[in-house]
């Protein structure tokens, strides 16, 4: 009995000693695969996401419309007139008869906004206001200032708030200048091209232009001046902007007056 006993204990032994090399050899197998596809993927995924960036960009392109294939990122033109100059200059005369003279570049505007100044600003506020519109709605720092610079410009041309037109920006778009809601209301302000169409025809690029931001702020505001001597306040004034005929405006014109508020107090810069 006991030389039986030993035998079916060495049997045991001898199986899960072969089970151990299997799984030994198993793992062996599995982790040389592993090595193999790890060496693999570290050098054919750089040249993978190359070629994912490369086809991206070329959606992008491809979906564009053709009067913006010339688009912010790429350097093309951003805007055609003489009135919407980075730094409110005036392009010569001469210059303005000719076809694309003038134009500008949005990587031409973005070069000269590390120094960028806010007449009427100081530096202090020009660099909080600044930073606070490209932290909280997540757009380039440098963006943010071209923006900035323009709103400012404009609003001082049409004798608005600048603070008022960056809060609408920020209620209307969150500074997406691709935005379009469900009824076509397009950019930054949010535009309703069908109905201020002739608005954009001082633009080269027509309608399509209120995807360019520094056109869809210069219309923008226009409708948004507008608005208040029409309505006689401000209040009244962002409730005609949305479309509001009522007494009420779904409290629209509390979060942009909210929004300006915060934007004050971020920044520094007393409201008008």
């Amino acid at each position: 009995m006991q030389i039986g006993s030993g035998a079916a204990l060495g049997r045991a032994f001898h199986s899960l000693r072969h089970q151990l090399s299997e799984l030994v050899h198993v793992c062996a197998v599995y982790l040389g695969l592993a090595v193999l596809v790890t060496f693999a993927l570290s050098i054919t995924v750089p040249a993978l996401r190359e070629q994912t960036r490369e086809i991206h960009t070329a959606l992008l392109a491809s979906l564009r419309p053709a009067a913006l294939q010339d688009d912010l990122l790429a350097g093309g033109r951003l805007f055609s007139t003489d009135r919407l100059l980075p730094t409110g200059e005036t392009a010569p005369s001469e210059a303005s008869e000719a076809p694309g003279v003038g134009d500008q570049s949005f990587s031409q505007v973005l070069a000269g906004t590390d120094t960028f100044a806010v007449p009427g600003v100081s530096r202090a506020q020009s660099q909080a206001l600044r930073s606070y519109i490209a932290r909280k709605y997540r757009i380039a720092h440098k963006a943010a200032g071209v923006l900035i610079q323009n709103v400012f410009r404009v609003a001082k041309e049409l004798e608005l708030d600048p603070q008022l037109v960056l809060a609408v920006i920020a209620i209307e778009s969150r500074y997406n200048p691709f935005a379009e809601s469900a009824v076509g209301a397009q950019g930054l302000m949010q535009v309703m091209t069908r109905v201020h169409k002739d608005k954009f025809e001082q633009f080269a690029d027509g309608p399509d232009a209120a995807l360019n931001p520094l056109a869809n702020i210069q219309v923008g505001s226009q409708i948004l001046r507008d608005c208040i001597k029409r309505r006689g306040s401000v209040q009244g004034g962002l409730a005609c902007y949305v479309g509001a005929t009522g007494p009420g405006d779904g409290g629209y014109g509390a979060k942009v007056l909210a929004e300006r508020r915060r934007i004050a107090l971020a920044s520094g810069i007393p409201i008008r």
